[in-house]
């Protein structure tokens, strides 16, 4: 498809087709020295790349940057209302070049934006903003933009390309109705992510209340990992496993031919994900009988990165055959001295702790967890009674993260429908009388 191509199949008379570049002008953000940035709070807010969610959108979680007072920034680069902005370069593999903020809610901020990002300059009495925003985050469109850019490490849209694409504008009213059907829609998606962060919250503080203060507790004492109540023993991993290992080292394939076997990327959102897995065939009954993963069974990422290393999860029946594959340790609770899901949590909250991570052997990109000393950490051991309604309590939390993450995915779902059938004029919209 050439960049001037029409991206979307059906023509409506009444909608236009044009040009990127006919409708909107480009204008590149301000040059600044990095001398001239500042986390202080200043009356001039400064918008870069780093704001960017990936494939468009303002990342809500991103550090908050302000350009010093004796900065002088000319008029043109200070946001308005509607403004629209894309990304300009990129160090992440593609997923925020050409993507777009919108520039809304500004109330008496002021904004300037930086040389990474590009304004699109449009008349707003002809093209609304939020459609536009919309149609530039529209998956034909974000291909585009991808196959726009030049560059190994960093990337660079190629802004002569962009301005060949084209696109179709209904008339702004039918714009408009849109962007009001799928806005509602992030309405909704953003209220579900507040309960996720909300619940999410309220998961961390239990998870540390419960696994150092316990259910009921009134005595405690003071050891080598802190203050625990008095009944809770301290005792070292390895004590309380039946099997810690590593797994086989067959070669994988990922065509479904033979056995599946776990992979580094099996651990996926603290879960055992059935789909990322590896399989193996020509392999001996005692290596299946052996390592065939078992319900309860944990399996711990102690070779990845930084970011991931400690990940853990825990094996529920699915799929039916699991084998232990390479890159990933099988740690087997003894059931009779620790519950496995209470095992789990604890290295959770032990990962959130940063101890996995400071105890690791870092290499490039990659760090490291020896197995012996993985087996003499120090854990706090309440009696299993306790152990159990502890887990219970945050599984019970986990359940209700699952449901709202579930409801998530049925929400972008939608919107992803709609997007493809409204942008494209598949479906029309009723206007107004």
């Amino acid at each position: 498809m050439e960049g001037g191509e029409n991206l979307y199949i059906e023509k409506i008379s009444e909608w236009k087709n044009v040009k990127l570049g006919e409708v909107c002008e480009f204008k590149r953000g301000f040059s600044y020295k990095s001398d001239q940035l500042t986390k202080n709070v200043t009356d001039k807010r400064f918008i870069t790349i780093n704001d960017l969610e990936k494939e468009g959108g303002i990342k809500q979680t991103a550090q908050k940057l302000y350009l010093k007072d004796t900065v002088e920034v000319p008029s043109d680069f200070y946001l308005s209302e509607g403004d629209i902005l894309i990304a300009n370069t990129d160090m992440s593999q593609g997923f925020i070049i050409g993507a777009p903020i919108l520039i809304k809610n500004l109330q008496d901020e002021a904004i300037v934006y930086s040389m990474d990002l590009t304004k699109l300059i449009f008349d707003k009495r002809k093209i609304d903003s939020r459609f536009l925003f919309y149609l530039l985050t529209h998956h034909p469109i974000r291909q585009k933009m991808k196959a726009f850019a030049q560059g190994t490490n960093v990337l660079h849209l190629n802004h002569e390309l962009v301005k060949n694409i084209r696109i179709s504008l209904p008339t702004v009213s039918e714009q408009r109705r849109i962007a009001e059907i799928l806005s509602t829609v992030d309405n909704a998606i953003q209220k579900v992510d507040a309960a996720i962060s909300k619940t999410e919250r309220l998961k961390k503080g239990l998870l540390h209340e419960l696994l150092t203060k316990g259910i009921g507790h009134k005595e405690f004492k003071h050891t080598e990992i802190g203050r625990i109540p008095r009944e809770w023993e301290v005792v070292r991993l390895g004590e309380v496993l039946a099997l810690i290992r590593n797994g086989l080292t067959y070669r994988q394939n990922r065509k479904g031919n033979g056995y599946p076997i776990t992979r580094i990327e099996t651990i996926s959102e603290e879960r055992i994900n059935p789909t990322k897995v590896g399989f193996v065939n020509n392999i001996g009954e005692d290596d299946i009988r052996n390592y065939k993963l078992i319900v309860g069974d944990i399996l711990f990422s102690h070779i990845n990165s930084l970011e991931h290393i400690g990940k853990a999860a825990i094996y529920e029946g699915r799929p039916e055959i699991l084998l232990h594959g390479m890159n990933l340790l099988l740690l087997r609770p003894d059931k009779s001295k620790i519950n496995p899901y209470f095992l789990l949590y604890l290295l959770r909250a032990y990962k959130t702790r940063e101890i996995f991570r400071n105890m690791s052997k870092k290499a490039v990109n990659q760090a490291s967890i020896n197995q012996t000393e993985l087996k003499r950490i120090k854990i706090p051991l309440p009696p299993l009674p306790e152990q159990r309604r502890i887990a219970e309590i945050l599984s019970t939390v986990d359940q209700k993260l699952d449901l709202l993450k579930r409801r998530k995915e049925k929400l972008i779902r939608i919107k992803k429908g709609l997007m493809n059938d409204l942008l494209t004029g598949k479906r029309r919209v009723k206007l107004n009388a």
